[in-house]
Formats: structure tokens, sequence, C-alpha cells
């Protein structure tokens, strides 16, 4: 009964590239290396990326807010802020300024090397904004915003 699955383990979302069975490390499946420059970055980097963008737009929105209402409050106009550096910074420089800190970027997996694009850079936006699609993820690390657009965080 020690195999027993109980709602508190969680889901299992399997990746699209798992081929039946797990990799030795996560990423390998996608054919990335296990470390350094071009690996999965992990979780908690990922998660910090976020709160470090969070941050820089709270403190812009602060300003904004003692000027002008036309984003709102402070709150509304904090995540509309968030909002707009992802979609800018995905689309042009394949990462925001909390991921360019911690030296990470995003890159499709399909052709590597190419730009993310005008719709993987909003869609992955708009999604991680929802929260829980970036908190599911799979075997791989990657949350369900990176596999329905084809993407992933990397280590740059």
């Amino acid at each position: 009964m020690a195999n027993k699955k109980t709602w508190l383990d969680g889901p299992d979302i399997p990746g699209e590239n798992d081929f039946g069975e797990a990799g030795r490390y996560p990423g390998e499946n996608l054919g990335l290396p296990e470390s350094g420059p071009g690996a999965l970055a992990s979780v908690m980097r990922r998660a910090c990326g976020v709160f470090i963008d969070w941050i820089l737009c709270l403190l812009v929105a602060s300003v904004l807010t003692q000027f002008t209402n036309i984003l709102g409050g402070t709150s509304t106009a904090t995540f509309i802020l968030w909002i707009l550096v992802g979609i800018v910074g995905g689309i042009l420089f394949a990462r925001t300024p909390g991921m360019a800190i911690l030296g990470m970027g995003v890159a499709r997996i399909d052709v590597p090397g190419t730009t993310v694009g005008i719709w993987r850079g909003v869609v992955r936006t708009l999604l991680t904004a929802c929260l829980f699609p970036a908190a599911m993820v799979d075997a791989d690390g990657r949350g369900i915003h990176d596999r329905a657009t084809g993407t992933v965080v990397i280590r740059s």
C-alpha cells in the first residue's frame, strides 16, 4: 500500500517528451545539458525572477500612482506593468529584467536559437499571470504555460 496515490501527491503531468520514462535529470528529454549555460533553470530561480520583476513593477507603479490613477491603484498598476514587462521583455529580449539579473532566458524547444516570437511571448505571459499553469510543472520542470507555447526557461 506504500504506492497508493492520494490527492496530496498532486497531479501526474507527463511531459510531451517523456517517452515513457523520466530522464536522469530535468531537461534531458528536451536535449538540454545537465548544468551550465543552456540547462533548465530551477523552479526556485524562476520564482525569484518573477519576484524581482514584481518588485520592480511595484516600485514603478508606486511612483505612477502618485501622479495619476489612470491604471487604477498601486496593485492594479503593478499587475498591468508586470504583464507588459513580461510581454515586451519576452518578445524583444527573450527575458524579463528578473530573468536577466538571475542569468536566465526563454528559449523555444522546437527551433533552438530562434526568437520566442510575438504569440509565444504574449500567451506565455498571460498564462503565467494566471499563476496555476506556472505552478504545475512536469517531470522536466516546465510549467503548463511553457508546454503550451513550446518554450523552456534556461540558464544563460
